[in-house]
């Protein structure tokens, strides 16, 4: 399973943009009128859109004109359909739906993903059917089923735990891991305005991965790390995302956090959004020849 700074691909105009999301003025006129519409809808009915919409997949478009998030600058989809074309061998660990996987130009002859939410599997299946590709099952924190240098790519976006000696153990010897990963504190305006202040664990802080990287014996090639806006226009659009990256609000239920979710819905109707910031960061590893 992954996290999101999918956001993007239906931000503003509801079409997917090669750059970061529009911002500033040109933002505010593309959703003022939907923002409107569903300023007429009760805090009740915004409570029950948000909570019946389904989590399954990595597929943000339901937010479109209801949330926004800016792309890291890197181009993710772009760099792995370019790592992609020169591989033999790839593996995509917690490919969530296999929506960005699926959207590489040339698939290699061995294509891999691996999943854990049981959800998202067919969905995963579907999607990279067309490029040949194989989904497994493996919970997040398993060792991965595949025999030591294995593959000369592994490729990772959004994962929820990093399992570097297994990433290490399957790579060839002169291969590849590159993955986007959500960095320390991400959403945190989020998560201290459901749950009040709260220590922002380095679990995720990229200087911690180089040194997990290197650890295993891997050289970290690049590092870049990016801070990005994010806004919500609804309630709806907080109560879906909470659903589906369960990390920010753990245990989240609408019931459970229905005054906050209140509290929320009001400040948003005052300010017509509510802003936070998404962490990311770009690493690219490779296994000594």
């Amino acid at each position: 399973m992954t996290t999101p700074d999918d956001f993007n691909q239906t931000a503003t105009s509801g079409t997917a943009t090669p750059g970061p999301a529009a911002s500033g003025s040109a933002a505010s006129g593309s959703v003022a009128g939907g923002t409107a519409r569903r300023s007429e809808a009760s805090f009740e009915e915004l409570l029950a859109e948000g909570d019946a919409v389904p989590t399954e997949g990595w597929d943000f478009s339901w937010f479109a004109g209801r949330a926004t998030e800016q792309r890291p600058s890197w181009g993710y989809a772009r760099l792995l359909g370019e790592r992609m074309a020169k591989a033999s061998a790839a593996l995509d660990l917690q490919t969530g739906g296999g929506e960005v996987l699926a959207s590489i130009p040339a698939a290699p002859a061995r294509l891999v993903a691996t999943e854990s939410w049981p959800p998202n599997l067919s969905v995963a299946r579907r999607n990279l059917a067309p490029l040949g590709g194989t989904v497994v099952e493996v919970a997040d924190h398993d060792e991965l089923p595949f025999e030591a240098e294995s593959f000369d790519l592994v490729v990772s976006r959004h994962p929820t735990v990093v399992i570097w000696p297994e990433i290490a153990r399957v790579l060839r010897p002169g291969g590849t891991y590159l993955s986007q990963q959500v960095g320390a504190g991400t959403v945190r305006e989020l998560t201290d305005f459901m749950m009040g202040p709260q220590p922002v664990s380095q679990n995720r802080a990229h200087d911690r991965a180089v040194a997990d990287a290197e650890a295993v014996g891997l050289s970290v090639a690049e590092l870049r790390a990016e801070s990005l806006p994010m806004e919500f226009f609804d309630i709806a659009a907080v109560v879906h995302f909470l659903r589906k990256v369960i990390w920010i609000v753990p245990g989240f239920t609408v019931e459970q956090y229905r005054d906050r979710l209140a509290e929320l819905d009001r400040l948003i109707r005052a300010e017509g959004s509510f802003a936070a910031t998404s962490e990311r960061f770009l690493i690219e590893a490779q296994k000594p020849a």
